[in-house]
Protein backbone atom coordinates (compact mmCIF):
# COMPACT_ATOMS: atom_id res chain seq x y z
CA UNK A 1 0.00 0.00 0.00
CA UNK A 2 1.40 3.42 -0.97
CA UNK A 3 1.89 6.57 1.05
CA UNK A 4 -1.31 8.53 0.40
CA UNK A 5 0.04 11.78 1.87
CA UNK A 6 3.24 11.79 -0.25
CA UNK A 7 2.70 13.18 -3.74
CA UNK A 8 6.10 12.85 -5.40
CA UNK A 9 9.90 12.99 -5.12
CA UNK A 10 11.11 16.20 -6.78
CA UNK A 11 14.67 16.97 -7.86
CA UNK A 12 15.96 20.10 -6.13
CA UNK A 13 18.00 21.01 -9.23
CA UNK A 14 15.78 20.38 -12.25
CA UNK A 15 12.32 19.70 -10.84
CA UNK A 16 12.02 16.20 -12.33
CA UNK A 17 9.55 14.04 -10.43
CA UNK A 18 9.74 10.40 -9.40
CA UNK A 19 7.43 7.78 -7.91
CA UNK A 20 7.84 7.92 -4.10
CA UNK A 21 6.98 4.22 -3.75
CA UNK A 22 10.18 3.09 -5.47
CA UNK A 23 13.64 2.88 -3.92
CA UNK A 24 15.50 5.79 -5.51
CA UNK A 25 18.13 8.03 -3.97
CA UNK A 26 18.98 10.89 -6.35
CA UNK A 27 17.87 12.25 -9.72
CA UNK A 28 19.66 10.29 -12.47
CA UNK A 29 19.69 13.40 -14.67
CA UNK A 30 22.67 14.74 -12.71
CA UNK A 31 26.20 13.47 -12.22
CA UNK A 32 26.99 11.59 -9.06
CA UNK A 33 24.70 12.42 -6.13
CA UNK A 34 24.06 16.07 -6.97
CA UNK A 35 20.37 15.58 -7.85
CA UNK A 36 19.06 15.56 -4.27
CA UNK A 37 15.35 14.73 -4.07
CA UNK A 38 12.67 16.51 -2.04
CA UNK A 39 9.64 14.70 -0.64
CA UNK A 40 6.44 16.64 -1.38
CA UNK A 41 3.10 16.14 0.33
CA UNK A 42 -0.65 16.59 0.08
CA UNK A 43 -1.08 18.79 3.14
CA UNK A 44 -4.87 18.64 2.99
CA UNK A 45 -4.61 14.88 3.42
CA UNK A 46 -2.16 15.34 6.29
CA UNK A 47 -4.42 17.89 7.98
CA UNK A 48 -7.36 15.49 7.73
CA UNK A 49 -5.33 12.61 9.18
CA UNK A 50 -3.48 14.48 11.94
CA UNK A 51 -5.27 14.25 15.27
CA UNK A 52 -2.44 15.10 17.69
CA UNK A 53 -3.10 17.21 20.76
CA UNK A 54 -1.22 20.38 19.80
CA UNK A 55 0.43 21.97 22.80
CA UNK A 56 0.04 18.68 24.66
CA UNK A 57 2.51 15.95 25.62
CA UNK A 58 4.85 14.45 23.02
CA UNK A 59 5.48 10.78 23.76
CA UNK A 60 7.61 10.29 20.64
CA UNK A 61 8.01 11.57 17.10
CA UNK A 62 5.18 9.25 16.05
CA UNK A 63 2.73 11.78 17.41
CA UNK A 64 3.26 13.24 13.93
CA UNK A 65 2.83 9.98 12.04
CA UNK A 66 0.41 11.67 9.62
CA UNK A 67 3.36 13.81 8.45
CA UNK A 68 5.77 10.91 8.01
CA UNK A 69 6.42 9.15 4.69
CA UNK A 70 5.61 5.61 5.73
CA UNK A 71 2.95 3.37 4.23
CA UNK A 72 -0.25 2.90 6.19
CA UNK A 73 0.43 -0.84 6.43
CA UNK A 74 4.13 -0.50 7.32
CA UNK A 75 5.41 -2.31 10.40
CA UNK A 76 6.98 0.65 12.16
CA UNK A 77 10.38 0.08 13.78
CA UNK A 78 10.75 2.34 16.79
CA UNK A 79 12.56 2.74 20.10
CA UNK A 80 10.32 5.70 21.09
CA UNK A 81 12.63 8.27 19.52
CA UNK A 82 11.80 11.97 19.68
CA UNK A 83 9.64 13.67 22.27
CA UNK A 84 12.76 15.25 23.79
CA UNK A 85 12.38 17.97 26.40
CA UNK A 86 12.78 21.68 25.77
CA UNK A 87 14.56 22.94 28.88
CA UNK A 88 14.61 26.40 30.38
CA UNK A 89 18.28 27.25 30.83
CA UNK A 90 18.49 30.16 33.28
CA UNK A 91 22.15 29.66 34.19
CA UNK A 92 23.23 29.39 30.56
CA UNK A 93 21.06 32.41 29.74
CA UNK A 94 22.88 34.45 32.38
CA UNK A 95 26.25 33.34 31.06
CA UNK A 96 25.39 34.15 27.44
CA UNK A 97 23.36 37.29 28.10
CA UNK A 98 20.27 36.18 26.17
CA UNK A 99 17.24 34.06 27.07
CA UNK A 100 18.21 30.55 25.99
CA UNK A 101 16.41 27.23 25.97
CA UNK A 102 17.94 23.84 25.20
CA UNK A 103 16.34 20.99 23.29
CA UNK A 104 18.44 18.00 24.27
CA UNK A 105 18.23 15.41 21.50
CA UNK A 106 21.17 13.59 23.02
CA UNK A 107 18.49 11.87 25.10
CA UNK A 108 17.26 9.85 22.15
CA UNK A 109 17.54 6.03 22.45
CA UNK A 110 21.05 5.68 20.99
CA UNK A 111 22.16 9.08 22.29
CA UNK A 112 21.75 11.22 19.20
CA UNK A 113 19.37 13.21 17.02
CA UNK A 114 19.79 10.77 14.11
CA UNK A 115 17.46 8.24 15.71
CA UNK A 116 14.61 10.27 14.21
CA UNK A 117 15.86 9.40 10.73
CA UNK A 118 16.99 5.84 11.48
CA UNK A 119 13.48 4.84 12.56
CA UNK A 120 12.22 5.91 9.15
CA UNK A 121 15.10 4.22 7.29
CA UNK A 122 14.65 0.80 8.87
CA UNK A 123 10.87 0.98 8.60
CA UNK A 124 11.07 1.79 4.89
CA UNK A 125 13.84 -0.73 4.18
CA UNK A 126 11.87 -3.53 5.78
CA UNK A 127 8.68 -2.47 3.98
CA UNK A 128 10.64 -2.58 0.70
CA UNK A 129 11.69 -6.16 1.44
CA UNK A 130 15.37 -5.40 2.01
CA UNK A 131 17.25 -7.35 4.66
CA UNK A 132 20.58 -5.46 4.64
CA UNK A 133 20.95 -1.76 5.38
CA UNK A 134 24.06 0.41 5.17
CA UNK A 135 25.35 3.94 5.64
CA UNK A 136 28.49 6.01 5.92
CA UNK A 137 29.00 7.91 9.14
CA UNK A 138 31.45 9.76 11.33
CA UNK A 139 29.95 7.72 14.18
CA UNK A 140 26.48 8.80 15.26
CA UNK A 141 24.50 7.67 12.23
CA UNK A 142 26.39 4.37 12.36
CA UNK A 143 25.46 3.79 15.99
CA UNK A 144 21.89 4.94 15.44
CA UNK A 145 21.26 2.84 12.36
CA UNK A 146 22.85 -0.22 13.95
CA UNK A 147 20.54 -0.02 16.95
CA UNK A 148 17.43 0.33 14.82
CA UNK A 149 18.56 -2.41 12.43
CA UNK A 150 18.91 -4.72 15.42
CA UNK A 151 15.44 -3.71 16.57
CA UNK A 152 14.07 -4.41 13.08
CA UNK A 153 15.86 -7.74 12.66
CA UNK A 154 18.05 -6.53 9.79
CA UNK A 155 21.75 -6.90 9.02
CA UNK A 156 23.68 -3.63 9.16
CA UNK A 157 26.96 -2.81 7.43
CA UNK A 158 28.46 0.60 8.04
CA UNK A 159 31.42 2.57 6.71
CA UNK A 160 33.26 5.00 8.98
CA UNK A 161 36.45 7.05 8.59
CA UNK A 162 39.44 5.47 10.24
CA UNK A 163 39.73 8.23 12.84
CA UNK A 164 36.13 8.00 14.11
CA UNK A 165 35.96 8.15 17.96
CA UNK A 166 36.24 4.71 19.52
CA UNK A 167 33.28 5.44 21.80
CA UNK A 168 31.04 5.82 18.79
CA UNK A 169 32.33 2.64 17.18
CA UNK A 170 31.72 0.54 20.29
CA UNK A 171 27.98 1.16 20.02
CA UNK A 172 27.36 -0.35 16.57
CA UNK A 173 29.56 -3.31 17.46
CA UNK A 174 27.40 -3.99 20.50
CA UNK A 175 24.32 -3.66 18.29
CA UNK A 176 25.73 -6.40 16.05
CA UNK A 177 26.70 -4.36 13.00
CA UNK A 178 29.66 -4.96 10.70
CA UNK A 179 31.85 -1.87 11.18
CA UNK A 180 34.17 -1.17 8.27
CA UNK A 181 36.73 1.51 9.17
CA UNK A 182 37.91 3.04 5.92
CA UNK A 183 41.51 4.24 5.73
CA UNK A 184 40.48 7.71 4.64
CA UNK A 185 38.10 10.59 5.26
CA UNK A 186 34.36 10.62 5.87
CA UNK A 187 33.83 11.67 2.27
CA UNK A 188 35.79 8.64 1.04
CA UNK A 189 33.78 6.36 3.30
CA UNK A 190 30.63 8.00 1.95
CA UNK A 191 31.60 7.46 -1.68
CA UNK A 192 32.34 3.81 -0.95
CA UNK A 193 28.96 3.31 0.73
CA UNK A 194 27.22 4.70 -2.37
CA UNK A 195 29.26 2.39 -4.60
CA UNK A 196 28.38 -0.73 -2.61
CA UNK A 197 24.72 0.30 -2.56
CA UNK A 198 24.70 0.32 -6.35
CA UNK A 199 26.65 -2.93 -6.60
CA UNK A 200 24.98 -5.04 -3.89
CA UNK A 201 21.51 -3.51 -3.71
CA UNK A 202 21.64 -2.85 0.03
CA UNK A 203 19.27 -0.19 1.36
CA UNK A 204 21.20 3.04 1.99
CA UNK A 205 20.34 5.21 4.97
CA UNK A 206 22.69 8.08 4.13
CA UNK A 207 20.61 11.09 5.08
CA UNK A 208 22.20 13.35 2.48
CA UNK A 209 20.95 11.22 -0.44
CA UNK A 210 18.08 9.14 0.94
CA UNK A 211 15.21 11.63 0.55
CA UNK A 212 13.18 10.14 3.39
CA UNK A 213 15.83 10.68 6.07
CA UNK A 214 15.38 14.45 6.17
CA UNK A 215 11.67 13.75 6.67
CA UNK A 216 12.35 11.92 9.92
CA UNK A 217 14.62 14.73 11.07
CA UNK A 218 11.91 17.30 10.42
CA UNK A 219 9.95 15.97 13.41
CA UNK A 220 12.23 18.10 15.61
CA UNK A 221 10.69 21.11 13.86
CA UNK A 222 7.21 19.77 14.54
CA UNK A 223 8.10 19.26 18.18
CA UNK A 224 9.58 22.73 18.57
CA UNK A 225 6.45 24.26 17.05
CA UNK A 226 4.28 22.11 19.31
CA UNK A 227 6.34 23.03 22.37
CA UNK A 228 6.12 26.71 21.38
CA UNK A 229 2.34 26.40 21.57
CA UNK A 230 2.62 24.91 25.05
CA UNK A 231 4.86 27.80 26.12
CA UNK A 232 2.74 30.47 24.45
CA UNK A 233 5.42 31.95 22.20
CA UNK A 234 7.66 31.05 19.27
CA UNK A 235 11.42 31.54 19.80
CA UNK A 236 13.18 34.16 17.70
CA UNK A 237 16.02 31.81 16.79
CA UNK A 238 16.61 28.06 16.57
CA UNK A 239 20.28 27.09 16.37
CA UNK A 240 21.80 23.92 14.89
CA UNK A 241 25.29 22.81 14.01
CA UNK A 242 25.68 21.86 10.34
CA UNK A 243 27.58 19.00 8.71
CA UNK A 244 25.86 17.59 5.63
CA UNK A 245 23.05 20.13 6.06
CA UNK A 246 20.15 17.71 6.38
CA UNK A 247 19.40 18.38 10.06
CA UNK A 248 18.80 22.11 9.83
CA UNK A 249 16.95 21.57 6.53
CA UNK A 250 14.64 19.04 8.13
CA UNK A 251 14.03 21.13 11.25
CA UNK A 252 13.07 24.16 9.17
CA UNK A 253 10.79 22.12 6.93
CA UNK A 254 8.93 20.75 9.96
CA UNK A 255 8.45 24.10 11.67
CA UNK A 256 7.50 25.77 8.37
CA UNK A 257 4.83 23.14 7.76
CA UNK A 258 3.16 23.90 11.10
CA UNK A 259 3.34 27.62 10.33
CA UNK A 260 1.92 27.32 6.82
CA UNK A 261 -0.83 24.98 8.01
CA UNK A 262 -1.86 27.56 10.60
CA UNK A 263 -0.95 25.49 13.66
CA UNK A 264 1.42 28.24 14.90
CA UNK A 265 1.28 31.96 14.08
CA UNK A 266 4.99 32.64 13.59
CA UNK A 267 8.28 30.90 12.83
CA UNK A 268 11.86 31.29 14.11
CA UNK A 269 14.94 32.30 12.17
CA UNK A 270 17.42 29.46 11.72
CA UNK A 271 21.05 29.94 12.69
CA UNK A 272 23.43 27.37 11.25
CA UNK A 273 26.82 26.94 12.91
CA UNK A 274 29.85 25.32 11.34
CA UNK A 275 33.39 24.75 12.49
CA UNK A 276 36.02 26.93 10.85
CA UNK A 277 37.70 23.80 9.47
CA UNK A 278 34.51 22.47 7.83
CA UNK A 279 32.74 25.52 6.48
CA UNK A 280 31.37 24.53 3.07
CA UNK A 281 27.67 25.34 3.72
CA UNK A 282 28.54 28.65 5.38
CA UNK A 283 30.78 29.52 2.44
CA UNK A 284 28.05 28.68 -0.06
CA UNK A 285 25.42 30.69 1.81
CA UNK A 286 27.63 33.77 2.00
CA UNK A 287 28.96 33.35 -1.55
CA UNK A 288 32.44 32.63 -0.33
CA UNK A 289 34.66 30.33 -2.33
CA UNK A 290 35.60 27.19 -0.43
CA UNK A 291 39.33 26.61 -0.45
CA UNK A 292 39.07 22.81 -0.55
CA UNK A 293 36.86 19.94 0.52
CA UNK A 294 38.95 18.82 3.48
CA UNK A 295 37.21 18.88 6.87
CA UNK A 296 39.41 19.52 9.89
CA UNK A 297 37.59 19.87 13.20
CA UNK A 298 37.43 17.91 16.43
CA UNK A 299 33.62 18.05 16.18
CA UNK A 300 33.60 14.85 14.13
CA UNK A 301 29.82 14.78 13.68
CA UNK A 302 30.03 17.90 11.52
CA UNK A 303 33.43 17.17 9.92
CA UNK A 304 32.08 17.12 6.37
CA UNK A 305 34.15 18.51 3.52
CA UNK A 306 31.61 17.96 0.73
CA UNK A 307 28.11 18.44 2.14
CA UNK A 308 25.45 16.81 -0.04
CA UNK A 309 22.52 18.83 1.27
CA UNK A 310 23.94 22.33 0.83
CA UNK A 311 20.98 23.38 -1.32
CA UNK A 312 18.40 22.41 1.31
CA UNK A 313 20.43 23.88 4.18
CA UNK A 314 20.93 27.23 2.43
CA UNK A 315 17.25 27.30 1.54
CA UNK A 316 16.36 26.83 5.21
CA UNK A 317 18.60 29.72 6.24
CA UNK A 318 17.23 31.99 3.51
CA UNK A 319 13.53 31.17 3.85
CA UNK A 320 13.60 31.57 7.62
CA UNK A 321 15.40 34.91 7.48
CA UNK A 322 18.35 33.37 9.29
CA UNK A 323 22.05 33.09 8.63
CA UNK A 324 25.18 31.10 9.50
CA UNK A 325 28.36 31.66 11.50
CA UNK A 326 31.68 29.93 12.01
CA UNK A 327 33.30 29.00 15.31
CA UNK A 328 36.73 27.64 16.22
CA UNK A 329 37.41 24.26 17.81
CA UNK A 330 38.54 26.10 20.95
CA UNK A 331 35.19 27.88 21.12
CA UNK A 332 33.37 24.55 20.64
CA UNK A 333 35.24 22.96 23.55
CA UNK A 334 34.54 25.99 25.76
CA UNK A 335 30.85 25.76 24.82
CA UNK A 336 30.78 22.06 25.74
CA UNK A 337 32.06 22.86 29.21
CA UNK A 338 29.78 25.90 29.53
CA UNK A 339 26.65 23.91 28.70
CA UNK A 340 27.60 21.17 31.13
CA UNK A 341 28.72 23.41 33.99
CA UNK A 342 25.69 25.73 33.79
CA UNK A 343 22.83 23.31 33.08
CA UNK A 344 24.07 19.77 33.66
CA UNK A 345 23.66 18.87 29.98
CA UNK A 346 26.52 16.78 28.61
CA UNK A 347 26.89 17.20 24.86
CA UNK A 348 29.45 15.98 22.38
CA UNK A 349 31.32 18.76 20.55
CA UNK A 350 28.86 19.02 17.64
CA UNK A 351 25.99 19.15 20.13
CA UNK A 352 27.60 22.08 21.96
CA UNK A 353 28.56 23.92 18.76
CA UNK A 354 25.23 25.83 18.70
CA UNK A 355 26.11 27.39 22.06
CA UNK A 356 29.37 28.67 20.61
CA UNK A 357 27.40 29.94 17.63
CA UNK A 358 25.06 31.93 19.87
CA UNK A 359 28.03 33.62 21.52
CA UNK A 360 29.46 34.55 18.11
CA UNK A 361 26.08 35.76 16.83
CA UNK A 362 25.61 37.93 19.92
CA UNK A 363 29.07 39.43 19.52
CA UNK A 364 28.31 40.27 15.88
CA UNK A 365 24.86 41.73 16.62
CA UNK A 366 23.05 39.00 14.67
CA UNK A 367 21.12 37.92 17.77
CA UNK A 368 19.76 40.74 19.91
CA UNK A 369 19.83 40.51 23.71
CA UNK A 370 16.04 40.88 23.98
CA UNK A 371 15.40 37.83 21.77
CA UNK A 372 14.76 34.20 22.70
CA UNK A 373 17.04 31.44 21.45
CA UNK A 374 16.70 27.65 21.31
CA UNK A 375 19.91 25.65 20.95
CA UNK A 376 19.50 22.04 19.85
CA UNK A 377 22.06 19.62 21.24
CA UNK A 378 22.25 16.71 18.82
CA UNK A 379 24.47 14.19 20.61
CA UNK A 380 25.28 12.90 24.11
CA UNK A 381 28.72 13.69 25.52
CA UNK A 382 29.81 10.12 26.21
CA UNK A 383 30.07 9.73 22.44
CA UNK A 384 33.41 11.56 22.60
CA UNK A 385 35.08 11.59 26.02
CA UNK A 386 38.49 12.56 24.64
CA UNK A 387 37.15 15.94 23.56
CA UNK A 388 35.54 16.38 26.97
CA UNK A 389 38.93 15.85 28.58
CA UNK A 390 40.37 18.55 26.33
CA UNK A 391 37.52 20.88 27.25
CA UNK A 392 37.99 20.48 30.99
CA UNK A 393 41.69 19.80 31.54
CA UNK A 394 41.00 16.49 33.24
CA UNK A 395 40.96 15.50 36.90
CA UNK A 396 43.07 16.73 39.81
CA UNK A 397 45.17 13.84 41.11
CA UNK A 398 46.05 13.94 44.80
CA UNK A 399 47.55 11.71 47.50
CA UNK A 400 45.14 10.27 50.11
CA UNK A 401 45.97 12.98 52.68
CA UNK A 402 43.86 15.83 54.05
CA UNK A 403 46.74 18.22 53.44
CA UNK A 404 46.23 17.68 49.71
CA UNK A 405 42.61 18.84 49.98
CA UNK A 406 43.65 21.78 52.14
CA UNK A 407 46.14 22.74 49.48
CA UNK A 408 43.29 23.07 47.00
CA UNK A 409 40.54 24.59 49.15
CA UNK A 410 42.19 25.86 52.31
CA UNK A 411 41.54 24.53 55.81
CA UNK A 412 38.01 23.76 56.96
CA UNK A 413 38.12 26.87 59.17
CA UNK A 414 39.21 29.05 56.22
CA UNK A 415 36.47 27.58 54.03
CA UNK A 416 33.85 28.26 56.72
CA UNK A 417 35.06 31.81 57.07
CA UNK A 418 34.76 32.33 53.33
CA UNK A 419 31.14 31.11 53.45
Amino acid sequence: MGMTQVTTLECTLCGAEYDPNQVIYTCPEHEGVKGILEVTYDYDAIDDAFDGDLGGPIASQWKYEAFLPVAADADIVTLNEGGTDLFDAPNLSDALGVETLVKDDGRNPTGCFKDRASAIAVTKARHAGRDIITCASTGNAAASLSGYAARGGMDCRIFVPGDAPTGKLAQPLVYGADVLAVNGSYDEAYDLSVEVTEKYGWYNRNAAINPFQVEGKRTVGHELADQSLARGHVPDWVVFSMGDGCTIAGAWKGFKEFYEMGYVDDHPKMLGVQAEGASAIHDAFHDHESIDDIAETLADSIAVGRPRNTVKACRALEQSGGTSVLVSDEEILAAEKLLGSTEGIYSEPAGATPVAGVQTALDRGIIEQDETVVVVSTGFGLKDTKSAEKATGGVDRIDPEIAEVEGLYGTAEEAAADD
